[in-house]
């Protein structure tokens, strides 16, 4: 079925074949009719683009944002957006679900809800987050950035987990699960370990660096997350690090609150050459999450920066020591802020537990 094409689509794909990757667009994604996709951050900039591609590729997707208000704003977009490609009966099937995920009781709130409503879930997306901003606590007690970037997409992914292996046994198919990181990990200090809250609560650094370290963590939890709670079962499930390249999105508006309306002002001109529109920055995940290529390729468990360019993480986002620190402090913290029986047991709904 024919997707929306922006024309810096094609131009964006040339890039990425000159980086060693291919020439993947919107319209190259398949029919996706049957299957269900859930897009946190789904509302805005890149998440919103891969919820109406899926959704115009006819996937049930399920939208999650902090605000309900994005929600209708977002649906009514995809909606009228159907109206306009050409052959397109506009029938969507797109909802959305509220959820901050800066508070982890709302977190396991909404996982429960998606396993018991859902029958399959066959790709989740990870993007909600929140970028270069002023230093401040979440509603658990931890740096927000990196409560939401982190935490509580760590304690999301446990909570739905045994719902992405149902779907695999249920239907024989590959689940994918994809979590947006940056390119700016490579600016995290040597000296991160994340070793405690305290090193993670530590005030007065520079506004990027609370940024930078978080998406180091994610490509850490998930080479963890493969190595831990993918390759030890049978059911078959793909776990990526997606990199979408500096895009103009609401992030740009968390850098004037960060660094001051001057400063932040100044900074946002400068980017604004260098950035790619959302269009284009939401190439690499929906390549994550549709191409045939990933799976006959094996990719698994890998960064991805566009579509067919895999790898170039720094060596310190392939730490053994930091991915099992990061690992041990989101579970620790989970279990601390809810209760020693928080987390569910890796291996839930798995044959092979």
């Amino acid at each position: 079925m024919a997707n929306t094409v922006n024309p810096g689509q094609p131009r964006q794909a040339f890039i990425n074949q000159l980086m060693g990757g291919n020439d993947f667009q919107q319209k190259h994604v398949v029919d996706m009719h049957g299957r269900t996709a859930i897009i946190t951050g789904g509302t805005r900039g890149i998440g919103y683009e891969v919820s109406k591609s899926l959704a115009l590729a006819g996937a049930r997707v399920i939208m999650v944002s902090r605000k309900p208000e994005n929600g209708d704003e977002a649906i009514q977009a995809v909606r009228q957006a159907a109206s306009e490609v050409e052959g397109h009966d506009g029938k969507i099937d797109l909802s959305f679900v509220a959820c901050d995920f800066g508070n982890l009781n709302a977190v396991r709130d909404l996982a429960a809800k998606l396993s018991k409503e859902e029958e399959r879930i066959d790709i989740l997306i990870n993007d909600a987050g929140i970028g270069i901003a002023a230093y401040e606590l979440d509603d658990n007690g931890i740096e927000r950035i990196f409560g939401v970037n982190v935490v509580g997409h760590f304690y999301f992914i446990n909570r739905i987990l045994p719902a992405l292996r149902r779907t695999a046994q249920k239907f024989n198919i590959t689940p994918r699960l994809i979590s947006l990181t940056s390119n700016l990990h490579k600016a995290t200090p040597s000296s991160t370990r994340f070793a405690s809250l305290e090193e993670i609560n530590t005030p007065g650094l520079r506004s990027d660096v609370y940024y930078d370290r978080s998406k180091l963590a994610i490509i850490l939890y998930i080479k963890q997350l493969v190595a831990r709670a993918i390759e030890p079962y049978p059911e078959k499930i793909i776990a990526l690090s997606v990199h979408p390249g500096a895009v103009a999105t609401e992030i740009q508006e968390q850098i004037k609150e960060a660094f001051g309306s001057v400063l932040g002002t100044v900074l946002v001109t400068l980017q604004k050459p260098l950035l790619r529109n959302v269009d284009e920055g939401s190439l690499g995940t929906l390549w994550a999450a549709v191409s045939p290529e990933v799976e006959d390729k094996g990719y698994q468990g890998v960064y991805i920066s566009d579509p067919g360019v895999v790898g170039g993480e720094t060596e310190q986002a392939k730490s053994e020591e930091l991915g099992v620190n990061v690992w041990n402090l989101c579970e620790g913290l989970i279990k601390q802020i809810l209760g020693p029986d928080a987390m569910l047991g890796w291996g839930e709904g798995s044959k092979g537990a």
